[in-house]
């Protein structure tokens, strides 16, 4: 059932991208005068198709769904001696090359529509998210050397207001990549007998990161994490450990054998890493304290053998539901958008130099598993990641590769430039080379796709 789920999410995600994709080269190119022939979603051999409107399109469905096309009346692949004149005005290569170029841009922009609106429409909705309150930092990394230590809340970073734990991974991802310092502003508690929050402005160091590290877990390099509750015991399960040992729900834990333990999650990884040792429990029971001891029994994950005491513990993050005005809301899509389209041309500049490495292209396997997790996890992650697919559609389909959107908008450009159409050879001669870049890229992604598979 997970892989017939898996496929589902997938396969209306690919389908939501490639009939917006298009939709956006339909109807500028209608806008333009220009005649659609045929608007195909999928590629290959037609597998259902029908007539519709004025002009009598064929709105069709093809038996390849990676990919679709409209195809357009277009002198270059048809013959069209026998049309009549008022005809021939609609043909595409007969258009100015401002109508072109709109055309052919018009796919890309549909796709950064497509993200602006399912964002403004995520940030007006409110989005459950995890705070920026960080976890206990260890020492010895970049964030202690910072002053930070547990427990503070990010408010902002280099003036930018932080609200959620996102906004303070992306923000911090933005300056590594650009070589900057992170200026943070945070709330931490008083721990005098005023109460309330301390203020104070930290200055971390990201020199620390290579560019390699930003392709994996880059905040735990620096030593952030997520604020996670205290040790406080839930459910105990019966005839377990925990409850032969004398362990009682709502009992917080203060240290186990010797050592503070700083939250439930630092509770769980202890247990986890004793599989049969005896362990001392100093905690806190309805204001008194206990102490006692409790062997964790064992027991098989894979290559690993584990601890367990049979009791629940919470390790939910901090939450907040941040929600905006539309207008908000939609200032905020755009600024995401452009931020993530940047972002991801940044990071392919990084691939071409070999400061970041081709392990990080994806193929459909990946793309699939992500469609599944996200669809599993519910509606708001799943159409987070539809709108971070569409902007990796739009940004590559925009590259300057011959057979892509943005190899005909650099054709139009030097046509703009030198009033004059490229050479028709030259036209071809690039067309076989950018098949032969894609098909490279393909076998690249797959290939990764299959290690992603085996490790």
């Amino acid at each position: 059932m997970t892989l017939l789920q898996t496929l589902i999410a997938f396969f209306v995600a690919l389908g939501v991208l490639i009939i917006v994709h298009e939709l956006g080269h339909y109807w500028v190119a209608r806008w333009c005068g220009v005649k659609v022939l045929r608007f195909s979603v999928g590629m290959g051999r037609i597998v259902y198709s029908r007539r519709l409107g004025s002009d009598q399109t064929e709105w069709a469905l093809s038996i390849l769904p990676f990919g679709g096309y409209v195809k357009m009346l277009d002198a270059r692949e048809q013959d069209l001696a026998k049309l009549p004149p008022e005809e021939l005005k609609r043909e595409f290569t007969r258009q100015s090359v401002w109508k072109r170029i709109a055309i052919v841009a018009a796919g890309p922009l549909a796709n950064f529509v497509l993200a602006i609106v399912l964002f403004a429409g995520l940030y007006s909705y409110g989005i459950p998210e995890p705070t920026a309150r960080l976890r206990a930092v260890p020492e010895n990394s970049a964030a202690y050397q910072a002053g930070l230590r547990g427990g503070e809340l990010v408010t902002a970073i280099n003036g930018e207001p932080i609200r959620l734990w996102s906004d303070l991974r992306w923000k911090l991802m933005q300056l590594a990549l650009e070589g900057k310092q992170a200026r943070l502003d945070v709330q931490r508690p008083n721990p005098g007998p005023s109460g309330g929050d301390l203020l104070d402005t930290k200055t971390l160091d990201l020199n620390s990161l290579s560019t390699s590290d930003l392709e994996g877990d880059f905040l735990g390099k620096l030593g952030m994490d997520l604020a996670r509750p205290r040790p406080v015991l839930g459910r105990i399960i019966e005839d377990g450990p925990a409850m032969r040992a004398g362990l009682k729900e709502g009992d917080l834990i203060l240290d186990v054998n010797g050592g503070a333990v700083a939250d439930g999650l630092a509770f769980v990884e202890l247990v986890r890493a004793s599989p049969g040792k005896p362990l001392r429990i100093h905690g806190l029971r309805n204001g008194r304290e206990f102490s006692l001891d409790v062997t964790p029994e064992s027991y098989s994950k894979g290559n690993q053998v584990l601890g367990r005491i049979g009791t629940e513990v919470p390790l939910a993050p901090e939450m907040t539901i941040a929600s905006d005005s539309p207008l908000v809301a939609v200032g905020k899509a755009v600024k995401k958008t452009w931020e993530t389209s940047t972002l991801t041309i940044k990071m392919l500049g990084k691939m071409l130099v070999g400061e970041v490495s081709w392990r990080n292209v994806t193929g459909p396997i990946t793309i699939a598993d992500y469609a599944g997790q996200t669809a599993r996890i519910g509606m708001i992650s799943y159409l987070s990641f539809i709108a971070f697919i569409s902007i990796s559609l739009g940004v590559m389909n925009l590259l300057p590769i011959p057979v892509l959107d943005g190899g005909l908008l650099l054709y139009y450009a030097l046509e703009v430039l030198t009033g004059r159409a490229i050479p028709e050879r030259f036209g071809e001669l690039a067309q076989r080379a950018g098949v032969g870049i894609l098909m490279t890229l393909m076998a690249v992604a797959v290939f990764n796709d299959i290690i992603r598979l085996m490790s």
